[in-house]
């Protein structure tokens, strides 16, 4: 059972790294030259990282609530 709990560690903080890099590569996209002010490029920078940090976090949490609630689907034949 604790191998259990271990592998779905493993996979949950994967995929959660895994959509924090998709996020972060889906922000470069927008041009945010014209909402920052000039010569602030370190909170620009760190904007984009907790920008895609909770846009990762989010969609990941969806994707892992969705594997679980297929899983689960087992239990409603009898």
């Amino acid at each position: 059972m604790e191998e259990y709990f271990g592998q779905q560690a493993l996979i949950s903080m994967s995929i959660h790294l895994v959509f924090f890099a998709v996020s972060f590569w889906a922000l470069q996209a927008l041009n945010m030259e014209k909402i920052l002010r000039a010569n602030r490029v370190s909170q620009a920078r760190l904007l984009y990282i907790l920008l895609s940090i909770t846009i990762g976090t989010t969609v990941s949490e969806f994707f892992l609530n969705y594997i679980n609630w297929a899983r689960q689907l087992v239990y409603l034949l009898p």
